[in-house]
């Protein structure tokens, strides 16, 4: 049986510990306290987040796609950076794919015991036709959802780079995987709510790897997006705006 307690993610806060007790100005003030020390955790682990950039960039010279995989806030914004590069970045929409476990559904309503099958990621992988020359990057504060490790052995198995996203120390997670990003975010400012530190890293760390690989693809000329798609008004004068200072410098 697993001790959850002693997971990072899972202790209590001395910070906040009478957080329901406060006014809502002091309560709010607790929570941006621990959010600043978010960009910290992530700095610390920049030169991994590098190694995954340059292993997705060259994942993707070879016609490769990068999947994520994740369960619950973890499911939720690998599916949300995956959804985000085709209209940003111009690219196909099977070439960054996100995976939750429990399926399309559990985006809104989580899906009991999915992310506790250690064989259900293989099979959504398999179904995607995920193979070697793809890049898995499992995503899970934690660092011990069944769901994500077996999709990493899965993945490895098959011989594909394995990139693994946690916020715990030592996890199971960053000994299975080629590259562990492991930005120690702390108790959370709820006991146990990943949503709120853990998820904030994981989203920024997450920004990092397919805004950079994308650049590096050429994807990006100086910093303006030159492949975005035009899907609304906003957009379309984006475009137009960079056509201009791109031919009239």
């Amino acid at each position: 049986m697993e001790n959850f307690s002693e997971l990072t993610t899972e202790k209590i806060n001395p910070a906040t510990a009478h957080i329901d007790e406060c006014s809502t100005l002091e309560m709010v003030k607790l929570i941006n306290d621990e959010d600043k020390k978010v960009a910290a955790a992530v700095e610390r682990v920049l030169p991994e987040v590098a190694r995954a950039v340059d292993a997705i960039a060259e994942s993707f010279s070879r016609g490769g796609k990068l999947f994520y995989i994740g369960a619950g806030t973890s499911g939720r914004l690998g599916v949300l950076d995956a959804s985000e590069c085709p209209p940003t970045f111009g690219v196909e929409p099977d070439m960054v794919q996100g995976l939750i476990a429990g399926g399309a559904g559990a985006l809104i309503k989580a899906v009991e015991g999915a992310e506790d099958d250690l064989s259900l990621a293989a099979k959504d992988l398999s179904a995607k036709n995920f193979c070697a020359a793809d890049i898995l990057v499992g995503i899970t504060a934690s660092g011990r959802t069944p769901y994500v490790l077996g999709g990493v052995g899965f993945a490895k198995k098959i011989g594909a780079v394995t990139v693994g996203v946690s916020c715990v120390e030592n996890s199971k997670l960053a000994q299975a995987v080629d590259i562990a990003i492991t930005p120690v975010t702390g108790a959370e400012a709820l006991t146990g709510s990943t949503r709120m530190k853990a998820g904030t890293a994981t989203k920024m760390v997450l920004n990092m790897l397919t805004t950079a690989a994308m650049i590096k693809i050429g994807k990006v000329r100086g910093n303006l997006m030159v492949c975005v798609q035009a899907t609304n008004v906003k957009l379309r004068d984006r475009i137009n705006r960079i056509k201009k200072m791109i031919t009239n410098p």
